[in-house]
């Protein structure tokens, strides 16, 4: 009875350990992994044919792509210098909460590096630079534009366009070595690229400054007419004080230019453009093309094994 049980079923343990050599067997309707092997070199020069067209057309793109030229300016805060205007109109020294484990931007040049970025700059790039002739000649051309045209979409650029653009191409990288910031603008055209960033960095800074003299000025007013307005003598003393720091104050920003951003190396353009990298998305594809090409002659033999 024991014997008559056991026809039919399946290898035992004691069978499998028996032929330790012995391939496992595949599940139903699967595919053992040296089986796969063998049919993928048994097409090695199908196989390599692919990797070649897929390589070549990948590479054919990479080629076309079109460069832009990188623009770029090195920073620093201005609160860093011992003599910079925030430490001149504060009265005390300006720290951070974090103390010195903290290098996250602060105070003014924290509003100058979100300055660089905001709608206001790119309303400025409109008004006084061809931004949007240019966004709207990119839109025309490569088979976007073909689209367009066929499906009758107007391709005029607006300011919405043009501080996505602004985002995408504008990059603020801080020094892991010292307290400078690099800031980095890419355009196709190397004069365009260096005048925008010349442009973003006095806007931010004329942003910055024009709002603490804006400050500075309301609070004078507002302690002027409380002093006109005052007679008790020993409420008079601490609004002169008070006037007298927001006077120096208000001279200070009015003398020096620099109150955000100090510059340690002015805007400035390669020679020749670098954007994209041409050589590492060509070793990039020489390792992606051959495991997608792999990947995708695994998947077809499986499917074919599965089907027979």
């Amino acid at each position: 009875m024991p014997d008559a049980l056991n026809i039919g079923s399946g290898p035992s343990d004691s069978d499998m350990a028996a032929s330790p050599g012995a391939s496992p067997v595949p599940p139903q309707g699967g595919m053992a992994v040296d089986e796969l092997a063998r049919a993928l070199w048994a097409a090695r020069w199908r196989l390599l044919a692919a990797m070649a067209l897929l390589f070549g057309l990948s590479a054919a793109v990479v080629l076309t792509l079109p460069r832009s030229y990188v623009a770029q300016a090195i920073v620093a805060p201005a609160e860093s210098t011992g003599l910079a205007t925030s430490t001149i109109i504060s009265p005390s020294l300006l720290a951070s909460p974090g103390g010195l484990l903290d290098n996250r931007p602060s105070g003014n040049f924290a509003i100058y590096l979100a300055a660089l970025r905001s709608p206001e700059a790119a309303a400025m790039l409109v008004r006084d630079t061809p931004l949007l002739s240019f966004l709207a000649e990119q839109r025309e051309s490569g088979p976007g534009g073909l689209i367009r045209d066929l499906l009758d979409i107007d391709g005029s650029a607006d300011l919405d366009d043009a501080r996505r653009w602004l985002e995408k191409r504008l990059s603020v990288t801080q020094s892991l070595t010292s307290i400078t910031w690099t800031l980095e603008l890419s355009h196709p055209d190397r004069e365009a690229a260096r005048d925008m960033l010349a442009r973003l960095h006095a806007f931010a800074e004329a942003k910055v400054r024009n709002d603490l003299l804006d400050l500075t000025r309301r609070r004078m007013q507002a302690l002027q007419q409380r002093l006109d307005a005052e007679r008790d003598l020993f409420m008079r003393n601490p609004l002169f004080e008070l006037l007298a720091q927001h006077q120096r104050a208000y001279a200070a920003v009015l003398s020096d230019e620099v109150v955000a951003a100090r510059v340690v190396s002015p805007a400035s353009v390669e020679l020749k453009p670098s954007l994209p990298n041409r050589p590492l998305l060509l070793a990039l594809l020489t390792v992606a093309v051959p495991l997608a090409a792999l990947l995708g002659a695994a998947c077809l033999i499986l499917l074919r094994g599965r089907r027979a």
